[in-house]
């Protein structure tokens, strides 16, 4: 008989699991000697432990090094009335030192009241009820701080083997591409925003998409938030010409495109989400879930474009989208500061990981980085760059290296899903009541002035570590 053994694999709670292999040995002789088969017992290495913690261990602010009144100070400036905040926590060497979550307050419900064009949100207490109280359970969402898990899971799918290299032609998937001089677009160039595509842009009224015709709509990325299919727009896109003047490149409408730059694009990031599902075979949330949220503990669901057809019943919008809690987007920042995620599989991801901490531009592979002291701006000279995820509407997962902290900071969410509990983009300012997105969005109602500032916010909490 083959001696064979089991191993279970990690259940995605990571509970510790103890796994007992039975061995049997086959004996034999000549001359019909007995039956010497014995059963021998042993004890299976320990179950995988993952370091990513399904609950935050805490620790006060003396402990971990913070004069307890000037942090306090720093949240306070957090929970400021008027920028609408709804979490906030301070990650420091691996364990949660502060956090506070709030629902709308009375001041910010009436002063949405006074600017509502929805009749129902002319009324403070519409806004009360849609936004509430939050706390630690409540969703927040990523807006395009899911840029960044895009960007990771391109690497995991290059560790794994699934995608060569950053250097890779992004045609070797989008094969609409292959055929003319898009080619030569590599998926390196869709991570840094450098792609060379025009930005597009939806129109509110009709949904229909083309190239964008101001500088406002382009330099947020491009707004395809109208089009149901938001993904055949992004790879439906041509190169701009360099020397050309568009109405998108500066904001008098008169500037001319420069071939290599960077552009902020909403579509670079949604094509490289389709490079993830014809790279695996898996759309991307699952991609996501099997290889980044399980081993991260991390509960997360990503928005799709509405759409019967593409991956899984909707386009998932990797620009944008993800809904998780704010304690566990911070598993995502704990994770870099590791290095890597370490899973049951013997993954790490190291290499990626240190790609992106040390990067020393302002914005490389979906990520942004920061100096830690004035003029702000990362470059090779700067002693510690600060790394961050940002989305609109002020979400921030921001990594400090040098103090080992993370902080995280969301605006207010609700998520207004479908019939379904479906998470799928339906945005129609004809008809309101058949959109699920417009109410999420409170701050960006009211323009500048209402902005948080998350370098005030870190240099307030590094003000107090003592």
């Amino acid at each position: 008989m083959r001696c064979t053994g089991s191993n279970m694999r990690l259940h995605q709670n990571f509970s510790s699991l103890l796994v007992v292999a039975v061995l049997s040995a086959c004996g034999g002789g000549s001359g019909g000697s007995t039956d010497t088969s014995v059963t021998v017992t042993t004890a299976a290495p320990p179950a995988f432990e993952s370091p990513h913690p399904d609950i935050w261990e805490t620790a006060g602010a003396s402990e971990a090094g913070f004069d307890g009144d000037t942090l306090d100070s720093a949240f306070e400036y957090a929970m400021t009335d008027g920028f609408y905040t709804q979490a906030v926590l301070l990650i420091k060497d691996g364990k949660l030192i502060k956090e506070r979550y709030r629902g709308i307050t009375d001041a910010e419900a009436a002063t949405l009241a006074s600017i509502s064009g929805l009749p129902e949100g002319q009324n403070a207490s519409y806004w009360q009820d849609l936004y509430g109280d939050r706390d630690a359970g409540s969703a927040v969402t990523s807006w395009s701080t899911a840029k960044s898990f895009t960007s990771f899971s391109i690497g995991m799918a290059i560790d794994q083997g699934l995608i060569q290299s950053t250097s890779q032609s992004a045609s070797d998937f989008i094969d609409e591409w292959e055929a003319d001089d898009r080619a030569s677009i590599t998926i390196q160039q869709l991570l840094n925003m450098r792609s060379g595509l025009v930005p597009k842009c939806s129109r509110p009224d009709t949904g229909l998409v083309g190239e964008c015709s101001d500088y406002l709509s382009a330099s947020s990325g491009g707004n395809i938030v109208y089009a149901a299919d938001q993904l055949s727009e992004c790879i439906d896109r041509e190169f701009a010409v360099p020397g050309k003047v568009y109405p998108w490149v500066s904001p008098q409408g008169d500037g001319a495109y420069e071939a290599g730059q960077f552009y902020y694009s909403n579509c670079d990031t949604q094509v490289l989400g389709e490079i993830i599902f014809r790279a695996t075979g898996q759309d991307p949330g699952l991609f996501a879930q099997q290889n980044l949220f399980e081993p991260l503990n991390m509960e997360a669901d990503w928005w799709r474009d509405d759409v019967e057809a593409g991956q899984s019943n909707g386009n998932y919008l990797t620009y944008c989208c993800l809904d998780s809690t704010a304690r566990d987007f911070a598993k995502f920042g704990y994770m870099l500061l590791l290095g890597g995620i370490e899973t049951s599989e013997g993954q790490n991801y190291a290499s990626y990981v240190s790609d992106i901490l040390a990067q020393e531009e302002t914005y490389r592979n979906q990520f942004w980085a920061y100096c830690d002291s004035p003029p702000f701006t990362a470059s090779p000279e700067c002693e510690n760059v600060l790394v961050m995820t940002i989305g609109f509407d002020g979400q921030y997962i921001l990594v400090d290296q040098k103090n080992d902290i993370v902080l995280v900071r969301n605006s207010l969410y609700e998520p207004i899903l479908n019939s379904s509990d479906d998470r799928k983009m339906r945005l129609n300012p004809l008809v309101l009541a058949e959109s699920n997105w417009v109410a999420s969005l409170p701050m960006a109602m009211l323009g500048p002035g209402t902005e948080f500032g998350i370098l005030e916010f870190y240099l307030a909490v590094a003000d107090a570590l003592q």
